[in-house]
């Protein structure tokens, strides 16, 4: 390959653009109008995004044109089954996944320097977030002092871990760690590290870019909801992101969903959400990006979008996406990003084709499916998977049906006289009879619910009401509030509803992901023992987004 094919901007798309900050440059996707190879208004928004990055890494190596060409080209009545490369902005870790990460870095510096070479030359090539969230586990609840206990142990538990991650983040550039019980990942990407368009350096200088992301954790496409391009993906893609590799990925199918109507006034996005799970997993996503649109979308605002682009894998979507409209701009300064920055991603966006106006034509979809929102009733999900969606009038015979339905057809092979079994117990000083579908674990946690302030607020005033009628939750019930950010009890404390909820025993039991991933601790000894030597099927109610038995 000779040098011409190699050199940046190799389609010449590069031009400036005026902003209060100075001029920064910026690769023109109506370049590929001009060479006649698009028509951007019939391209979905979220594969502009991954066309911008193609064309800005066009250089004959990493990205060829007719890479350029076939992502430039998606047409929904003739995908052809090729792979185009795609190199995210920066990429987001959690501790689990991220803790190998570091350490291969670290094992790549002691190879180097076996070889004469310089250690510190090895670093990534991309910015990279580790938030700490996923160690937590609930030990202690139910008192005033559970966050502080439960942090203490977390610390002892994971010391090494931690040093480990401290040396890290001094000794790496580009890479950062946001330590323990700040919140959750996927919270602390939304409210704090995303900032949709990013400036940067290229081979001439400033440049303006769209934020996008890849992360170790199946939730990334949380940030979706914010216009963001991301998801998640194993912690070899991820180490490949960030030696500056691209990520290959099939030309994916675009589903619209169309969102109309408006939700009834008693339900929430939660209903919503596992109405749309459901529905999706009905029609059959797996492998496919969503995009959200229809007329219900610019009233929906970020923290609403939010939660349904974070449950992307549940209903098999590989990222669930809400373009940049007035809606983003608002969230950003509610979170506190700077006026300059907002300012940005509304100039940039609006210039790149990559904004959403109300008039703005409808692109082009591989499928349209449609949700009327004021079809939703409160729901649940259950007994063991995300998409099992039931009504709530119909959750005692669903869960009757459910114990004694054979386990091949997701029952639990119960008799009828089994499933009316009673035990009793002694827990806290009290007694307390536990049967089957007891309730003995209830937690308020998961980005997907603690990022969302009409939830949490609901939440909280649902809590006041019940201390104001005298209701308490058995004592055999573990309860736990695990915010995804120090914002929630700010201003759940502000608004006097954090009291509430500590008198029905959802103490703040720690900022991490805990129970949602399955660090609810164990249960009290006796209630324990009794599932244990009684075989009870008991339950599990909480705010996340998955609920597999364990």
């Amino acid at each position: 390959m000779n040098t011409s094919e190699q050199k940046p901007d190799l389609l010449e798309a590069r031009t400036e653009l005026a902003l209060p900050i100075g001029n920064v440059g910026i690769y023109r996707l109506a370049r590929l109008e001009d060479l006649g190879w698009t028509r951007l208004a019939e391209l979905p928004y979220c594969l502009r995004i991954l066309l911008e990055s193609a064309l800005r890494h066009c250089d004959g190596r990493q990205v060829r044109p007719e890479d350029v060409r076939h992502l430039a080209g998606w047409r929904p009545e003739d995908l052809p089954k090729v792979e185009v490369p795609f190199l995210p902005a920066r990429v987001l870790l959690q501790d689990f996944t991220g803790v190998p990460c570091v350490a291969d870095l670290a094992a790549l510096r002691a190879a180097v320097a076996r070889l004469g070479g310089d250690p510190q030359r090895v670093n990534p090539l991309v910015p990279v977030d580790l938030v700490v969230d996923h160690s937590l586990q609930v030990d202690f609840y139910g008192s005033a002092d559970a966050l502080e206990k439960n942090l203490a142990l977390e610390l002892e538990r994971n010391r090494q871990r931690y040093i480990f991650l401290r040396w890290g983040q001094k000794a790496l550039r580009n890479f950062r760690v946001i330590p323990p019980s700040v919140g959750i990942i996927h919270q602390v990407n939304l409210e704090f590290l995303a900032t949709c368009v990013r400036l940067g350096q290229d081979h001439a200088g400033r440049v303006a870019y769209p934020d996008s992301v890849v992360g170790t954790d199946s939730h990334t496409t949380m940030i979706n909801g914010l216009g963001v391009v991301g998801w998640g993906v194993g912690g070899i893609e991820a180490e490949a992101v960030m030696l500056g590799q691209p990520i290959g990925l099939l030309l994916p199918e675009v589903v619209g969903v169309e969102l109309v109507g408006l939700l009834p006034p008693a339900t929430t996005v939660s209903d919503l959400v596992l109405t749309l799970t459901q529905r999706l997993r009905q029609l059959g996503v797996v492998g496919k990006f969503v995009e959200f649109f229809g007329p219900s979308v610019p009233w929906m605002n970020v923290p609403d979008r939010a939660t349904l682009a974070n449950m992307a894998p549940e209903y098999g979507a590989t990222m669930a996406y809400f373009p940049i409209d007035e809606q983003t701009l608002a969230y950003l300064r509610q979170t506190g990003r700077s006026e300059e920055q907002v300012r940005l991603v509304e100039r940039y966006t609006k210039e790149q084709f990559l904004w959403r106006s109300p008039d703005a034509p409808l692109p082009k979809y591989s499928h349209v499916f449609t949700l009327d929102l004021s079809t939703v009733e409160p729901s649940l999900a259950g007994p063991k998977r995300p998409h099992d969606r039931i009504p709530l009038g119909q959750m005692p015979q669903a869960f009757r049906r459910s114990l004694q339905a054979p386990v091949p057809q997701r029952g639990f092979g119960l008799s009828a006289q089994q499933a009316d079994q009673k035990v009793l117990i002694h827990c806290h000083g009290q007694k307390a009879e536990l049967r089957h579908g007891s309730v003995v674990l209830a937690a308020i946690t998961s980005c997907t619910t603690t990022s969302n302030p009409t939830l949490m607020l609901a939440a909280g005033l649902l809590a006041d009401k019940a201390v104001r009628r005298g209701l308490r939750p058995p004592p055999y019930v573990k309860t736990s509030l695990a915010p995804g950010s120090r914002a929630v009890t700010e201003y759940l404390s502000a608004a006097g509803l954090l009291r509430a909820l500590e008198a029905l025993g959802f103490h703040v039991v720690g900022y991490g992901c805990a129970t949602c991933i399955g660090n609810s601790g164990p249960l009290p000894e006796p209630v324990a023992q009794a599932i244990q030597e009684h075989g009870l099927v008991v339950a599990a109610v909480l705010s996340g987004n998955r609920n597999f038995e364990g």
